[in-house]
């Protein structure tokens, strides 16, 4: 069974909506975040300031291809896991891709609180790095086989609109 891999910028939802997907398709989520923080013993954070941003996308990229292995799974992957080439093709060959989106007033208000935990929003206004960060990612997001708006919707709303669109 093919793996169901939710992508899209930070904010739009991924790790909140995966768990509500997977128990509406009956199936298990493993959030690519929680496995880093897993197998590198330290937050996202910590690896970004110790080992930089190229050895987190190592580490990325080792959690994605354990992940794809395992089939049958909903996926939340990091909001620049498809910035890698090599996990874009990972992901394209072991499943169906859905990318997230929502309206960048909301993003802001959802990553406000958690931006200290946020490596890529630190330096500058809030509202700069989002802009910078949508432009420099805006082609990375793959072909996506479902595009899904989280913006004013639940988890549940959102999984339920996913399970009826996937292919």
């Amino acid at each position: 069974m093919k793996n169901v891999y939710l992508t899209g910028f930070m904010g739009t939802g991924k790790s909140t909506v995966g768990p509500a997907l997977a128990r509406k398709l009956g199936r298990s989520f493993a959030d690519l975040d929680a496995l880093i923080v897993k197998a590198e013993n330290m937050s996202v954070a910590d690896i970004f300031a110790r080992k930089g941003e190229a050895a987190f996308r190592r580490c990325e990229r080792a959690a994605l291809a354990r992940a794809g292995r395992r089939g049958g799974s909903v996926v939340a992957l990091g909001g620049g896991t498809l910035l890698d080439a090599r996990s874009r093709v990972l992901v394209e060959r072991s499943g169906a891709l859905v990318r997230l989106t929502c309206a960048r007033r909301e993003l802001a208000r959802r990553l406000r609180p958690a931006r200290a935990t946020r490596p890529m929003l630190a330096g500058g206004s809030l509202d700069a790095r989002l802009r910078a960060l949508e432009r420099a990612r805006r082609g990375a997001y793959g072909r996506p086989d479902v595009v899904i708006s989280t913006t004013r919707r639940t988890p549940g709303q959102v999984a339920a609109l996913i399970a009826r669109r996937l292919p």
